[in-house]
């Protein structure tokens, strides 16, 4: 059943402040006084769009005002069968109202099942909850991962705090009991419970998405350029439009039914009414579609960016590998492999980490009789890459990557383990030292314990996965925090081309040529989180369209910045939150199909465009030739109607439904304008031959008009052809339905189309033109395709080419 849509949020009546004990949190009485009075986490803003809004956003249009506006001077002069356009506009709202609501129930749906959760504590018990449910003083627990949902106030624990999204400063914050936490940071490492101080829309990320309203956010190449060409259209018409029809009624002395059908007609062909429906209900369905395969879009423009993507950046952890670490082996150093095994039960079970490693070491190794406890704990975090616990007397034991603890004393023991890093393990040192820690710095190099190496099951699916992607032209770069060496050895069994090319970050100076490396290299190891960023934003700088798959903390930043950003649903909240689409099976092979349906959705509007085009192109050029010859406009908007339904609008939206998996490469309205060129300048000479032959031969403007429609029909239809190449039997399908479909409207109802029977002479007239104009057609496509180089040169937007890679925003 379609969801109704959520009702608003109630009117705030005050309620007394709780401060609950963490242990105990709220009572279920008290949460409900709380959500009852409209203290709920739930933000009015972000409620979804209603049906009434959905309608009124595609009634309410600048060209269907435009639209009505001309129907309105159609019926003045009593021109009743010319209003048959206005039957186009009615189906172009309708599919998109129908079209809108089909995609709002489907992804009701898949929202609801991928809803935001919080673990929260009311009656002294663990829930987990959506975080809309939260209210005001609500007691909630958090881990590393984790997206604070609404302001708060730790009150227990410590933790490492993210706040990145929020102010654009990546350097983790700690936080101690009484310090704030900031709706939409994300817990970087650590534990705390936390008291909500301020929720819904009165939260700090609400307040700065209130400030944003209204301001752009990403949107896509395609897009931007069809909001360019829609301003342009919108400012130029009316006033081409009064010209044309001053010229005509005033100067030409035409009647005034004429010359207001004849304006009627060039305006309505100036305007592209179908394109960006077609556009907007095309990406929409596509976004049902993902949901249907269990991937939540949060962007529309990223189906275009996932299109036009050259190069994959993926973490290894949870993508090539399971995610699933268990210990293999345990080497000890200085101390008997039992004191190796009750110092690592004692440390992972005193540790506040539960991250997957942690979960690893603590079913491997057991607690102690006499648990730890802990005087300070420094959590694990990708920029250390170790954490360490703090025991009484200033003893410390640390837990880590081996270079991260031994700096240069790791070559000492690098060479013992290279076959332990070749065969793909991952590589922990446990080690000691007394006053070694000055916050969360390492003031000396503590006593090398044990090492213990951990491994991951490759994903089954992953060289299948791989392999497509090689297949399809897109580089496959692995960018990990891990041992440069193990993970090159995991890339090159999943089939990761050229993983043998692998480089350690950690050795590089602070001045590297990042750009140039990331280039070079395919496997990156021991990176932090700003170089994955910095890593991903050289390959950008070197004109690539980069995609990041990532799951972790870690992977935020880059998340963050990518063209197209891909999170795994069972990775950590603030990876999902600042992704444009998430994998809500946490599915590595489901990503070929989502590339699959972001190429067919657009490659199929590219190709549609190009037939709205056209008539774009003709009814523009024609109308500017007009206002300085001394010849009438020779159509009706009835026949125009006729061209631009049949062999435009109906075409254009059944082959939006065909299999196109072709990457996408260069400027959208580039590339369709130059496409549509051909038919545009044929059309012109067409009718311009029609009218001066025409006027030659005595025939009368009916006559005329007829052939001209019937030249234009022939012009569309060869421009439907050369598009539909290489054909296929669904394309056969399409044209043979589109030919039998304007043949029977044009013998059945030719009245409607403002159409008469030809004489001899108009048939004389159309079979000498008919020839010309298809040889016209078939050269100027090719000329265009051979200096097709030279004509998107020509046609490039230098304010396209400068303007800033757009940001992402709340």
């Amino acid at each position: 059943m379609p969801m109704k849509p959520r009702a608003k949020a109630p009117q705030r009546t005050p309620v007394p402040r709780l401060d609950p004990a963490p242990a105990q949190g709220l009572t279920t009485r008290e949460a409900a006084v709380r959500a009852a009075a409209g203290w709920s986490n739930r933000d009015p803003n972000q409620l979804p769009k209603p049906v009434s809004q959905i309608i009124r956003d595609n009634l309410c249009t600048f060209f269907n005002a435009l639209f009505v506006a001309l129907a309105l001077c159609l019926f003045a002069v009593g021109a009743y069968r010319d209003m048959l356009f206005l039957g186009i506009v009615v189906c172009n709202v309708l599919i998109g109202i129908v079209q809108e609501l089909r995609v709002k129930r489907t992804l009701d749906r898949i929202a609801l099942l991928s809803a935001p959760t919080a673990t929260v504590v009311r009656d002294g018990k663990r829930l987990t909850l959506p975080t809309e449910e939260l209210v005001l003083d609500d007691i909630i627990l958090l881990s590393a991962g984790d997206q604070i949902c609404a302001d708060a106030v730790l009150k227990e624990g410590c933790a490492e705090v993210n706040e990145s999204l929020l102010t654009g400063e990546s350097d983790p914050v700690l936080k101690r009991p009484g310090d704030p936490l900031l709706s939409g940071s994300f817990l970087a490492s650590g534990r705390c419970s936390a008291r909500l101080e301020k929720v819904g829309g009165d939260s700090y990320a609400a307040g700065i998405a209130r400030a944003a309203k209204g301001r752009r956010t990403s949107r896509s190449e395609m897009m931007r350029s069809l909001d360019r060409l829609l301003r342009f259209i919108g400012v130029a018409i009316v006033p081409l439009g009064t010209v044309l029809f001053y010229k005509q009624y005033v100067l030409l002395h035409t009647s005034l039914p004429y010359a207001v059908s004849s304006t009627v007609a060039a305006m309505v062909g100036m305007i592209p009414e179908g394109l960006y429906l077609l556009v907007s209900v095309a990406l929409a369905v596509s976004v049902a579609n993902l949901a249907r395969r269990r991937t939540l879009v949060h962007e529309l423009s990223c189906i275009e960016h996932l299109a036009r993507v050259d190069i994959l950046c993926l973490d290894k952890t949870g993508t090539l590998t399971q995610g699933k670490m268990e210990v293999s082996r345990l080497l000890p150093l200085s101390i008997p492999a039992h004191r190796a095994e009750e110092l690592l039960g004692a440390f992972v079970h005193a540790s506040a980490s539960d991250n997957a490693t942690a979960q690893a070491l603590k079913a491997r190794f057991a607690p102690p009789e006499v648990p730890w406890s802990p005087v300070r704990e420094v959590f694990f975090s990708s920029e250390r890459k170790w954490s360490a616990l703090v025991l009484p007397e200033e003893e410390s034991y640390l837990l880590g990557a081996p270079e991260g603890l031994l700096g240069p004393d790791w070559a000492r023991y690098a060479p013992g383990l290279e076959e332990a890093a070749a065969a793909g393990q991952r590589v922990l040192l446990l080690a000691r030292g007394r006053e070694i820690l000055a916050g969360d710095k390492l003031t000396a190099r503590p006593e090398p314990l044990a090492f213990l190496f951990l491994s991951d099951q490759l994903r089954p699916d992953a060289a299948e996965t791989l392999a497509y992607f090689r297949e399809q032209g897109v580089t496959v770069k692995v960018i990990s925090g891990d041992h440069a060496a193990s993970v090159a050895h995991i890339a090159q069994r999943a089939g990761v081309s050229g993983a043998e090319r692998w480089l350690d970050l950690s050795t590089l100076p602070p001045d590297a040529d990042l750009e140039l490396l990331a280039e070079q290299y395919t496997v990156f190891g021991r990176v932090t989180p700003q170089q994955k960023q910095q890593l991903l934003h050289a390959l950008q700088r070197r004109g690539h369209a980069v995609a990041m798959l990532g799951d972790g903390v870690n992977d935020v930043l880059a998340l963050k910045d990518a063209d197209c950003s891909i999170a795994m649903a069972a990775g950590s909240d603030a990876a999902q939150q600042v992704s444009h689409l998430v994998l809500l099976d946490s599915n590595f092979s489901a990503l070929p199909q989502v590339v699959r349906e972001g190429r067919r959705v657009i490659n199929n509007i590219a190709r549609s465009a190009s037939l709205f085009l056209v008539k774009n192109i003709f009814s523009f050029l024609a109308s500017a030739i007009l206002l300085v010859l001394p010849l009438l406009y020779p159509l009706r908007p009835a026949q125009v109607s006729l061209v631009s339904g049949l062999l435009i609008g109906v075409p254009s939206f059944l082959l939006t439904f065909e299999p196109s998996y072709e990457r996408i490469r260069g400027h959208f309205l580039r590339s369709v304008f130059v496409n549509a060129l051909p038919g545009g300048l044929a059309d012109v000479c067409a009718i311009f031959a029609c009218v001066w032959a025409g006027s030659a031969m005595a025939l009368p403007m009916e006559q005329i008009s007829t052939v001209c429609t019937l030249l234009l029909s022939l012009n569309g239809f060869l421009v439907l052809v050369l598009l539909c190449r290489p054909f296929t039997p669904y394309r056969g399908l399409v044209l043979g339905l589109i030919l039998a479909a304007f043949a029977g409207a044009v013998l059945l109802f030719f009245p409607w189309f403002q159409l008469t029977p030809l004489t001899r002479d108009g048939w004389n007239l159309l079979g000498l033109l008919a020839p010309p104009t298809a040889l016209v057609l078939l050269g100027l496509t090719f000329l265009c395709r051979r200096f097709r180089p030279w004509l998107l040169r020509l046609f490039r937007s230098t304010a396209n080419r400068s303007a800033p890679r757009p940001e992402n925003t709340l």
